[in-house]
């Protein structure tokens, strides 16, 4: 594996990026401290490197009408290699499906599901996710709210350059 160095200038960039995606090049030069065609070609060397792996917009869920977020435990009766991408491979064409996290201990996958109200996510539960093939159980968790959600990963831009080795 080898190691990338990120230097103070990189983390700068990648962690404004994450906080705001849509930043122009200029600011986003302005605010590394280096002119815009330099900060330009980071961004790129960055993106290639895999740092930055895509931009999105940060919908509102209710304000679309998707009032229900359920985290759903789900355990599988058969743990092997070909199931757990079948599984997968699966879940990936529910679009109610917002993320899969494989686990480890006695869930094998924990998703996070939005859905207009319950009784939809109740449909979706019997029809899709329950009658799956090698599904054995479902533990689902209605959210209350959300107190926190922020994208991404904690960046520390302040750092000596020399302490910010990332194995590649």
């Amino acid at each position: 594996m080898q190691k990338v160095k990120l230097d103070r200038i990189d983390r700068r960039i990648l962690a404004d990026l994450q906080d705001d995606g849509r930043m122009t090049n200029v600011e986003l030069a302005r605010r590394a401290g280096i002119s815009a065609p330099p900060c330009l070609r980071r961004v790129r060397a960055l993106e290639e490197a895999g740092f930055v792996r895509g931009y999105h917009a940060e919908l509102d869920p209710a304000a679309l009408g998707f009032n229900v977020t359920v985290f759903a435990q789900v355990g599988l009766n058969s743990q092997a290699e070909a199931d757990l991408k079948a599984f997968e491979q699966l879940i990936n064409s529910w679009p109610e499906v917002r993320e899969c996290h494989m686990l480890a201990g006695e869930t094998d996958f924990l998703l996070k599901i939005v859905e207009k109200d319950w009784d939809s996510y109740q449909t979706f539960l019997t029809k899709c996710l329950t009658s799956a093939p090698n599904v054995a159980h479902v533990k689902s968790s209605m959210t209350i709210r959300s107190s926190k959600s922020i994208p991404g990963v904690p960046i520390k831009v302040d750092v000596p350059d020399d302490e910010d080795d990332i194995e590649d």
